[in-house]
């Protein structure tokens, strides 16, 4: 049987509640198992209700016949939400001028943010690649090796520069204090390695307190699908401007995306790398 390839393990880093040390312990010394295992029995609720819900899905046929046979009417059935067509202008824009990030074994996104090439991408996939050259893989395929023009670990930001050869079309930014809670934005990235990928959502909070690693962010959180491997890319409006870049994800047990995303809002991102391009040219 063949292996899907470009599929891996989270590259994180993963989103730690501002409450929690890094180790996952609240104020009283508890991890979040501990808690769990003490009473928090929310979770397996939830599962009995997610159980429940497809036990109600299977019979539906029965139910639907039980109802028809006593004529009344069954709900409507429901119709897929419409896709604004701005978002797939905005799509249209973004995908070419986003990139996969490969460093040693780690992976994930970046984004042209000037026609001088320069890339925009999480200094934490640089720090998993251990220091290893770096290579960016374009939408068409190509791939050139990157110079790290520099890195601010304390932001998770890092900006690398290709060749002019590379004409990646660079995305304009969003203007600072512009972003809004409850304005569509579309996730782009490689999550998995599964490049150009575009997920969609909505602005779900501003200036969300969380801790990145040994560092505490205020992040614009998301809804919009963040998986391993979108770490670096950009989070648009539906004007095609950065608001963000996707950073990190709230997960329940380690198990991939539940719709709680968080990006470097631009106004921490332009700021740092005016200054790392100001230094490093």
């Amino acid at each position: 049987m063949a292996v899907q390839t470009g599929l891996g393990e989270p590259r994180g880093p993963w989103f730690v509640s501002p409450e929690l040390d890094p180790h996952g312990r609240d104020g009283t010394g508890q991890t979040a198992r501990m808690r769990d295992e003490a009473g928090w029995g929310w979770r397996r609720r939830l599962l009995g209700g997610l159980a429940v819900l497809a036990l109600s899905t299977g019979s539906g046929a029965v139910a639907g016949g039980w109802v028809a046979s006593r004529g009344i009417p069954e709900p409507a059935a429901a119709s897929a939400a419409p896709v604004p067509a701005e978002l797939v202008t905005a799509a249209e824009k973004t995908v070419p001028g986003v990139v996969s990030v490969l460093v040693g074994g780690a992976t994930g996104s970046g984004f042209a943010v000037d026609s001088e090439q320069h890339i925009i991408t999480n200094d934490h996939i640089l720090a998993k690649g251990r220091g290893g050259p770096v290579t960016v893989e374009l939408p068409d395929g190509r791939r050139f090796g990157a110079q790290v023009v520099g890195r601010e670990p304390g932001s998770d930001l890092a900006v690398l520069k290709v060749p002019g050869s590379a004409g990646l079309a660079s995305l304009p930014l969003a203007k600072p204090g512009s972003t809004r809670v409850g304005e569509p934005v579309l996730a782009v990235g490689s999550p998995l390695g599964l490049s150009g990928t575009v997920t969609a959502g909505i602005v779900s909070a501003l200036d969300r307190q969380v801790r990145l690693g040994d560092n505490r962010h205020r992040a614009v959180q998301t809804d919009a699908s963040i998986n391993p491997g979108n770490s670096g890319g950009p989070l648009v409006n539906a004007r095609g401007e950065v608001v963000g870049v996707n950073t990190a994800i709230a997960t329940i047990d380690g198990n991939g995306s539940i719709g709680i995303g968080f990006a470097i809002p631009i106004e921490q991102v332009q700021q740092t790398a005016d200054t790392i391009i100001g230094k490093g040219g």
